[in-house]
């Protein structure tokens, strides 16, 4: 009798190990998948630690220039930041990471999917909202949620005693001072030490970024040209999205740009201490923000402002595949229509400042807002009517006061 197929989301880490194997025990054919989102420096041992642990088949698929173009570049159009802070890097992630595991499942024949999120975190919400819309069909195994393994491997010392039990090759130690996840959008760190919000994270954690104090004394001046609202063109050179953004990651760390330390509200209910490097995503950020400034009107760009918080928020909780995101993203293709032109930023130990913009499609008209003659293109003495009526509800007010 064939045994079921299940896909777990494989990183080649300790836990993902683990459970691969643990699954294998269970009765399971293990089909390991990664996805390259830029992290990935040498899939083949990645491949060969996963046959090593039992997988009967592995799939590695390069989703850089899709997770760029198809994930970031829509949070940047949206100005997105969670809790007015957080870039996001992790949460575009997961959909896309779900994305093609269920289209390895569908390969495959897989009936299940699996993945190594914990039961206190956000990921486990935004894998499987992802999976269930992609295809309910296809059911998700969540060991950590499962007594039978969380019992048994209570931390990483268990989880070594194990992987060691079963052959299953590890360079993890006991003592681990924080965790990262990283993507071409950022790198982020959490747990172990920094669950001390009153602690300052180590200097040598930071992996993508220069310490601002240590970023060269002289500024860097680049140019970005945007396309509808996509970066396009890097100091005149044109860059596929996943090049545009490892170009600005390393402009903006070797910089120092891009380091960001909160806390903040998990779905689950709890709050948590993340610090996050996302260089290349915050010049892009900021050169976007600005252009829109030139190139929008005051009305759509208050709607966008508006609306930001729940697109950031829906991102962030899991909800990338649901009508509510269909109807963010029609909106947002329609207000990126005339975002096209260039930015000019200046980069300075940590700093970005938006020096000059450009576009054919300006709404700017130096001669109407000049201070000098305007040789009658802005009659100043309009302005009396249009304060006298938007007085009007000012005055009422005032009126019933007295009374």
């Amino acid at each position: 009798m064939a045994k079921d197929k299940v896909v777990l989301a494989y990183s080649g880490g300790l836990d993902t190990s683990v459970i691969l194997k643990w699954l294998q025990l269970k009765g399971y054919d293990v089909v390991a998948y990664v996805a390259d989102l830029g992290q990935l420096p040498d899939v083949e041992a990645i491949r060969e630690k996963a046959m090593q642990s039992g997988a009967v088949d592995f799939y590695a698929l390069d989703l850089q220039e899709e997770f760029v173009k198809d994930f970031v570049y829509p949070a940047v159009k949206f100005n997105a930041l969670y809790e007015g802070r957080y870039y996001l890097g992790t949460s575009l992630a997961r959909p896309i990471i779900t994305k093609g595991m269920v289209e390895v499942a569908h390969k495959t024949g897989a009936k299940f999917l699996a993945h190594g999120a914990t039961g206190k975190g956000n990921d486990q919400v935004r894998f499987e909202l992802s999976a269930a819309s992609l295809d309910p069909a296809l059911k998700t195994i969540v060991p950590w949620r499962i007594p039978e393994f969380f019992e048994k491997i209570k931390g990483r010392k268990e989880a070594m005693d194990f992987a060691h039990e079963h052959g299953i090759p590890v360079k993890a130690t006991v003592q681990q001072p924080w965790s990262s996840d990283d993507n071409l959008l950022h790198i982020s760190f959490e747990a172990g030490v920094l669950e001390d919000p009153a602690l300052r994270p180590p200097k040598e954690m930071f992996e993508y970024t220069t310490d601002p104090k240590d970023a060269p004394d002289e500024a860097e001046i680049i140019e970005l040209e945007f396309s509808k609202g996509e970066a396009v063109k890097l100091n005149g050179e044109s860059l596929s999205p996943a090049n545009m953004l490892r170009a600005l990651n390393k402009l903006g760390g070797k910089h120092g740009v891009g380091r960001v330390d909160m806390v903040e509200s998990r779905y689950v209910g709890m709050k948590s201490r993340g610090v996050y490097e996302t260089p290349g995503g915050t010049i892009l950020y900021a050169a976007h923000r600005d252009l829109e400034a030139l190139t929008l009107d005051g009305g759509t760009i208050n709607l966008k402002e508006t609306l930001m918080p729940r697109f950031a928020t829906q991102v962030y909780n899991g909800y990338w595949y649901c009508p509510e995101m269909d109807a963010m993203m029609a909106l947002l293709e329609k207000t990126q229509e005339f975002v096209s032109g260039k930015v000019s930023l200046e980069l300075y130990k940590g700093n970005i400042t938006c020096i000059g913009r450009e576009s054919q499609y300006s709404l700017y008209d130096e001669k109407v807002v000049s201070m000098e003659d305007d040789e009658g293109a802005y009659d100043q003495t309009d302005a009396a009517g249009f304060i006298k009526l938007h007085a009007l509800p000012l005055k009422a007010h005032a009126k019933r006061a007295k009374k």
